[in-house]
């Protein structure tokens, strides 16, 4: 797919909705210092929300998902071409909230939290040239992110994963220098690449699993499952699944526990209350 111009992204967002990235941006030298993190809380389509990453900060999500295509040298955030708005870029929405963040907390993005912070760009055209675009972008950053330099990892405030389209992996793959990490498939796991490059192996739940929750989870996936985590872990690898039931009552609340049991690392939501409101309950 060719990249895309300015002429092609146009204004299709109402002008109400972009200006509410503005109060978002101001919100960032203020953070809620009460905030718990939920550990395994994932935003999926993060920008979706009314506050894009702030709404998922609010609930103590620690995964934050962003779609992006290259336009004119600029990273835009949105889920299809259609959507697209010159307004609402990487850095607007999500990178320069994030540093204002961990400027106010002295290094991390929740206060008192040391962990990274996982943002995860989905790069949805256009791989190979979308992730150089954005590693020029990602060095401007470079204090608070985490950093693979010569395959040895530093840990930053904010670690970035690139997921999406695959050619981004080509270019990453060469450099002595990466501030972003790849997000790796199950066909990954056991492969030579090391867990500096592919810390994270994300699939499509359906793929792998017929279970949707409801009834038995059968005995042959319970145990597929829990062979995936764990050679994963094993792996010094982290497990996210997406297209997991996501709409509210048992069937996703039974997907959602045995995740947990087996010990998959980041659990996908639109419904960040819910999310946030299930983890705090079952993983404590």
């Amino acid at each position: 797919m060719a990249p895309l111009s300015r002429r092609s992204a146009t204004l299709t967002l109402a002008t109400a909705a972009a200006a509410l990235t503005l109060p978002a941006q101001r919100a960032a030298a203020a953070p809620e210092h009460r905030v718990r993190p939920v550990r395994r809380a994932h935003a999926h389509n993060d920008y979706l929300h009314r506050r894009p990453l702030h709404d998922a900060l609010a609930h103590g999500f620690t995964s934050v998902e962003a779609d992006v295509f290259l336009v004119d040298g600029e990273l835009l955030v949105a889920h299809e071409p259609a959507q697209l708005d010159p307004s609402r870029t990487l850095r607007s929405l999500y990178l320069d909230p994030l540093a204002a963040r961990v400027r106010a907390h002295h290094g991390s993005v929740y206060a008192g939290h040391h962990r990274p912070v996982q943002l995860l760009i989905d790069i949805k055209a256009d791989g190979a040239a979308s992730y150089l675009a954005l590693h020029r972008q990602l060095a401007r950053y470079r204090r608070m992110l985490s950093t693979c330099a010569d395959g040895r990892v530093r840990l930053g405030a904010v670690t970035a994963v690139i997921s999406g389209d695959r050619a981004a992996r080509a270019p990453m793959e060469t450099q002595r220098v990466r501030h972003a990490f790849y997000d790796g498939r199950p066909d990954d796991l056991g492969a030579p690449a090391p867990a500096s490059l592919i810390p994270l192996v994300s699939s499509n739940w359906t793929h792998n699993f017929r279970w949707q929750g409801i009834g038995p989870f059968p005995a042959a996936e319970r145990a597929a499952l829990h062979t995936l985590v764990t050679t994963a872990h094993q792996e010094g690898r982290r497990v996210r699944f997406w297209a997991t039931p996501d709409a509210p009552g048992p069937a996703r609340d039974a997907v959602w526990s045995a995740l947990l049991a087996a010990g998959v690392d980041h659990l996908n939501t639109d419904d960040l209350a819910g999310l946030a409101h299930f983890l705090r309950t079952h993983d404590e």
